[in-house]
């Protein structure tokens, strides 16, 4: 038996990345996924199906009530029930580290709403349907970088710190309504999007350096977290963020 079994797992971003590598290990643990991105999601979904797993991919703007309760409705229509949201969607491996000078306000507004804003629509669609099923489990992905700001990216920085405060409002708020809302904070991860992007070559060995654990960072490194934020193990913890970096960070 996986540890899943009979829940439904919505998460956005998943069609390469990290979240791509999330949505096979729910699936391998039992768990009906729903991909959802603005890309193609149709290669995480056939990657599920061919080990055996369930999934459906859909088109979804985080950004997009309508797109969001779309989102909804086609999950409970298809398995009945949704009881697992991890908001991992976000603007990252496009951006250019630039001073923060030099960042104009349509780019920091953009980042701001597809990283910050969108967790906050994303929560607000799924709540409904996670109360229908008597509870939930939300995870969010936030960064390291709030802890250390790192020059360059501050407009991501700051998204990222928005998401760390609305997890701990939100579980806050939901915590009387056995939904739980947790964080995951990860270090520089050597994903699809990142490999290959020579703009964040000056952070690369400098961190590797920062750490107690000296490799590189990748999505599997996130797992063992994501897990246990999304089952029973942790249904006495909410409004938290966990760092996964491998000890840069210790707070």
């Amino acid at each position: 038996m996986g540890r899943l079994d009979g829940k439904t797992a919505v998460i956005t971003g998943a069609a390469r990345g990290i979240g791509a590598v999330m949505a096979k290990r729910m699936a391998q643990e039992g768990a009906n996924v729903v991909v959802t991105d603005v890309l193609d999601t149709d290669a995480t979904v056939a990657a599920i199906k061919e080990s055996g797993g369930s999934a459906i991919g859909l088109s979804v703007k985080i950004t997009s009530d309508a797109d969001l309760a779309a989102m909804v409705d086609a999950t409970e229509k298809q398995f009945g029930s949704l009881d697992i949201l991890v908001n991992n969607a976000s603007i990252f491996a496009a951006l250019e580290p630039k001073p923060f000078m030099q960042i104009d306000n349509d780019e920091f507004d953009k980042v701001m709403t597809v990283n910050a804003r969108g967790v906050h629509q994303a929560t607000k669609a799924v709540v409904p349907a996670m109360l229908r099923a008597g509870g939930g489990k939300i995870v969010n992905i936030a960064s390291g970088t709030f802890y250390y700001g790192p020059p360059g990216l501050s407009h991501y920085t700051a998204s990222k710190g928005a998401v760390i405060a609305l997890t701990r409002c939100h579980g806050r708020e939901l915590g009387d309504k056995n939904i739980q809302v947790n964080a995951i904070a990860p270090g520089l991860t050597e994903s699809e999007a990142l490999k290959g992007n020579t703009g964040f070559d000056p952070a690369r060995a400098p961190t590797v350096q920062s750490r107690s654990i000296k490799r590189e960072m990748v999505p599997e490194d996130l797992l063992g977290s994501l897990m246990y934020l999304i089952t029973s193990d942790s249904d006495f913890v909410t409004g938290q963020t966990l760092n996964v970096d491998g000890g840069k960070i210790n707070v």
